[in-house]
């Protein structure tokens, strides 16, 4: 469980009458994400993708980014976050909108009030960027899209350790 002073606050501002604060579905330590709701009556034809309203603007601290993403029952659906996940800067001071892709052959219609996306608030370094003329070697190289294969190895890369208590 998280102490307050390790919790961040993240302030909002309600731009829209429908519009609520981000809430996690099942309770704030269960889960890691908040639900996005839609102020707006939108239509999304099949293969469509648009940018959806939800009357909410936020303040987030230095060092923490939001990030929008699919809900996994809309995504089981067709219905996606287009670049998930979206970033939302801590700069950005303007209204929070998802951009939701129809994948399905038919129309999807979104009403006000409806979960349309989550939101994870995560912190990300901001590094230093160096410039240099070769880079230490890896194992992997610059193998990469496919370069490992689609079967699992042979041998197990890790080992997981059981533990057995002893009466």
């Amino acid at each position: 469980m998280f102490s307050k002073e390790w919790t961040p606050i993240i302030w909002c501002k309600l731009l829209h009458p429908l519009a609520v604060l981000p809430h996690p579905a099942h309770g704030y330590h269960e889960d890691a994400g908040a639900d996005l709701i839609s102020v707006e009556a939108v239509s999304l034809l099949p293969g469509e993708t648009k940018l959806i309203a939800t009357g909410l603007s936020l303040e987030l601290p230095e060092g923490f980014e939001a990030q929008i993403r699919s809900r996994s029952g809309l995504a089981l659906k067709g219905i996606v976050v287009a670049n998930s996940p979206g970033t939302i800067d801590p700069g950005y001071r303007g209204e929070v909108k998802v951009i939701l892709a129809n994948r399905t052959n038919e129309t999807y219609r979104i009403q006000p009030c409806d979960r349309i996306a989550q939101m994870v608030i995560a912190k990300y370094a901001a590094p230093e960027w160096g410039l240099t003329d070769s880079l230490l070697a890896t194992k992997r190289g610059s193998g990469g899209f496919g370069s490992t294969g689609l079967r699992a190895p042979e041998e197990p890369i890790l080992t997981i350790a059981v533990a057995t208590a002893v009466a």
